[in-house]
């Protein structure tokens, strides 16, 4: 047996390695973290969906939720203003929003209960004021092509690195068939160009969001299995003299 194999590396090789895989799996927990307060709340209910997927990429385009303000309104903020505040807000979001209503009906309401947040919190949208609230009436047409344009490329170049590291690692495994471990270190790949194109799919088609959920599960899977057998052939499999 060679030197070339996991449970026969030099102590500071091993530690090396641990330490990056110890960091890329905590940050796949906090990617997936990431992803169910973002995208998982799209629809206003905590946990990743179709709906949310559809939500965040094609937009929501039909029914209650068709602005940002709305899907607000129905999600997030629901509890921060009562019933018929709400209800005020909808029918004017829903009415086109119009500016004849602004002054003296929906701004004072906005004033009240969104105001202490949303005119005094830096980084949160100042909707007391028309010209921001109006980009929130807009319709919710999901990611622009220009977003998923420059989120496309940093995904694919920052992720397909990952992935290259942890499949060089994992090929110093042993106790796999060659087309096995092929397919493994492979396929992390596979599902993140499945998961890119999918944005993009879904941004034209909804239904193409299953393709999404898919893409993010395969290659987390994948990673996940070579992560934890490089752990344990380094440092629990017996070294082979």
């Amino acid at each position: 047996m060679n030197d070339t194999t996991l449970q026969n590396l030099k102590l500071p090789v091993k530690a090396l390695f641990t330490g990056y895989l110890l960091a890329i799996g905590l940050g796949l927990l906090m990617a997936g973290a990431q992803i169910m307060l973002t995208h998982g709340m799209a629809d206003g209910k905590f946990g990743l969906s179709v709906d949310d997927i559809v939500y965040s990429y094609h937009g929501n385009h039909d029914g209650p939720n068709a602005s940002k303000l709305e899907s607000k309104l129905f999600g997030s903020m629901k509890d921060n203003a009562p019933p018929e505040v709400r209800m005020a807000l909808l029918k004017w979001a829903d009415a086109g929003a119009p500016a004849s209503e602004w002054d003296n009906n929906i701004k004072p309401k906005v004033v009240e209960y969104c105001g202490p947040c949303h005119a005094n919190t830096p980084g949160l949208a100042n909707i007391t004021d028309k010209t921001v609230m109006d980009q929130m009436t807009k319709r919710d047409e999901g990611q622009s092509f220009a977003t998923l344009t420059r989120v496309s490329h940093i995904h694919l170049f920052g992720i397909a690195f990952i992935f290259f590291m942890v499949g060089w690692i994992f090929n110093l495994a042993t106790g796999f068939n060659i087309w096995v471990k092929s397919f493994l270190i492979i396929t992390p790949f596979a599902f993140l160009i499945v998961d890119v194109v999918s944005w993009w799919l879904t941004k034209m088609n909804p239904n193409f969001a299953w393709l999404v959920i898919i893409g993010g599960f395969g290659y987390s899977l994948a990673s996940t299995v070579m992560i934890f057998t490089s752990l344990y052939q380094m440092w629990l499999l017996k070294s082979a003299k």
